[in-house]
Order: C-alpha cells, then sequence, then structure tokens
C-alpha cells in the first residue's frame, strides 16, 4: 500500500471467520495504523439506511432557529451531550495553535446507559458519563441517533479485536477496557460559509482526536477532512459509498508507544467560488475507553532498545486535559 492514498480496507473477510481472511485483514490494519493512521473500510455490516435516517434527523435538527436549538445546550457549557453552537470550540488550542474557533455546530450523545455509580467516586468522571439531552423536535431523533449509537459501538468493539490481533494479542484484549466507556457520537454540521472566515480560521483546526479510536460517516461537501501525511502533505479523505474512514486516536498512539499514529487531522474551509454548495455533515463514534481504563505501554511495543515513552495515565484523565484546552478563550 502507498503513502499517497488512505488505504481501503474490506473488513468482510474478517467477519466472515475465515482464518486466512482475518489474519490479511489484521496485516493491512496493522500496515495503515503503523503509517498513515488512518484508513477506509467498506464490509462493516452497518445498514446504509441506518446512516441515512441519522443524517436525516440531523439536519432537521440543525435546520432549526438558533434559539430553539440553544435550549438543548448543556447547563454548564461544556459537557459532551447536547448542542454545542458554532464556534464555541476550538480543537487547533488541543496542539498549543491560537486561532478563531472553528466554523461548526455539533450535537452530542454519550453512552446510552451510562454506568455512572461505578465511577461516581472519581473526581471528575460524572461529567463523562452524563446522562443525555434529547432535542423535542423531530420526534425521530432520538430512536435514529440511538440505533447509530448501537451499530456503531458495535463496529468500534470489533475493530479493537482487530487492533489487538495486529498488534499480536489475543483477540479480547481489549475488552474489558471498554466495557464501560464513555464514547461519544457528535453529529457535526459546517453550514454554508457566508462570510469570509478570519486569518486562519477553519471549519475545524488542526488536531489529533482523544480516544482509542474515530469512525465516521460522511455527508460530503466542498471543504471536507484532509490528514497530514508524513511526508508533510495534506490528503483529503473521502470515503466512497458504503464506506466509512476511522482514524487513531491518542491513546491508541500511547498504548502503542509511538508504533501507531494518531494523525493530525482537519476540516478546511470551500473554495469561494463553492461556498454556495458547502453545507456538509458528519456523524462521528469517538470510542473512549473506561474512564478508570490504564493507558500505558503494550508488553508487545516496548522492549530492550525501545522503553515505554510516556507514563501510565487513566484514560478519563487523559481526556479531561484535552478537552480542557480546547474551550476558546
Amino acid at each position: 500500500m502507498a503513502l499517497d492514498a488512505i488505504p481501503a480496507i474490506d473488513l468482510g473477510p474478517w467477519r466472515s471467520g475465515s482464518a486466512a481472511g482475518r489474519r490479511e485483514v489484521a496485516e493491512r490494519v496493522a500496515w495503515a495504523c503503523e503509517n498513515i493512521g488512518f484508513l477506509i473500510v467498506s464490509g462493516h455490516g452497518i445498514p446504509q439506511e441506518v446512516i441515512d435516517r441519522a443524517f436525516s434527523v440531523s439536519r432537521t435538527f440543525f435546520d432549526l432557529p438558533p434559539g430553539e436549538k440553544s435550549r438543548f445546550m448543556p447547563e454548564d457549557g461544556v459537557a459532551p451531550r447536547g448542542y454545542h453552537a458554532v464556534a464555541t470550540r476550538n480543537l487547533a488550542r488541543t496542539l498549543g495553535q491560537e486561532t478563531p474557533p472553528d466554523l461548526r455546530e455539533q450535537f452530542f450523545i454519550g453512552p446510552l446507559v451510562p454506568p455512572a455509580d461505578r465511577f461516581a467516586h472519581i473526581p471528575g468522571a460524572p461529567l463523562f458519563y452524563s446522562g443525555n439531552i434529547w432535542p423535542a423536535h423531530p420526534v425521530a431523533y432520538r430512536e435514529a441517533l440511538t440505533e447509530f449509537y448501537c451499530a456503531f459501538e458495535a463496529l468500534a468493539e470489533r475493530l479493537m479485536g482487530i487492533f489487538a490481533v495486529a498488534l499480536g494479542l489475543p483477540e479480547d484484549f481489549f475488552d474489558d477496557k471498554i466495557d464501560e466507556h464513555f464514547s461519544t457520537c457528535p453529529s457535526n454540521h459546517y453550514p454554508v460559509i457566508e462570510d469570509d472566515p478570519q486569518p486562519g480560521q477553519l471549519r475545524c483546526g488542526a488536531h489529533t482526536d482523544f480516544g482509542s479510536l474515530t469512525i465516521l460517516a460522511f455527508n460530503d461537501a466542498p471543504g471536507g477532512l484532509q490528514a497530514l501525511m508524513p511526508d508533510g502533505s495534506w490528503l483529503d479523505v473521502r470515503p466512497g459509498p458504503g464506506q466509512l474512514a476511522v482514524n487513531l486516536g491518542d491513546m491508541m498512539q500511547r498504548w502503542t508507544n509511538d508504533r501507531w499514529k494518531s494523525t493530525v487531522h482537519r476540516v478546511v474551509n470551500p473554495p469561494e467560488e463553492r461556498r454556495t454548495e458547502s453545507r456538509r455533515q458528519t456523524i462521528g463514534y469517538f470510542l473512549h475507553p473506561n474512564y478508570d481504563a490504564e493507558i500505558a505501554c503494550l508488553d508487545s511495543c516496548c522492549g530492550a532498545g525501545n522503553p515505554a515513552k510516556y507514563p501510565p495515565i487513566m484514560a478519563g484523565d487523559h481526556m479531561r486535559e484535552k478537552m480542557e484546552r480546547r474551550i476558546d478563550g
């Protein structure tokens, strides 16, 4: 596989159970994770109608007047739940960059049955297991996004099994580290850009993701996702019909002692002549392990001459540090 394209991998052979097919999938995933940190997957088993319904109800919500949408913001304005308006987040700040805030709005949901009692004694943990906020309109929003969350949750668990095998570990290695996760599922809306952005302002500034992996469904338009390639160039990430984008997050890079890449990516603005057709949507699933999961170097990723580069950290502490940096102002 070349470094001038995002690797496309069919997960069908893994799902079919063939030993040779599963081995080939794990090898291709390992190559992509070591060299690029992004991959495009097909054969994932998620029906297209599940994705289409989620996009439809999300679009209807984002079409509501600002005052109606703001009714469903989290009380503290920070919790990854409910509505967050345009220009209230600044992901480039997580990499120490001072840029104007991002030109997108979002609606977050988290675990559908949060295990809040288990983590109530840990300071800061309840925030990540907050109850969901559901909009009153459209009425099908909760049903459609619940269906989407469950489907992508199952795919994320399968991908972590593939990751484990690709790293020379038992397939179930990560199971007890993600069984009470605090994963989020934001629906992202990039409105048509009507006024000139501020200098350095993007639809979403350059950043890495915080958790172990991200799965992203697209309804694409001009001005889209780009990944920073090893040679310093930016490459468009554009899955085809029936495909999803997958990328690694910082926790996976820490787990693998930098063997696998948590790749910098961004969402760029459309060309000025194409602004009127640039309305864009994505819906992502961000797998964040259990709050108390220890993110420490895997035995298969360190050894004599290759010591652990990072101290162990609890997944929730890592997430909290990252979130605190992305709030504008």
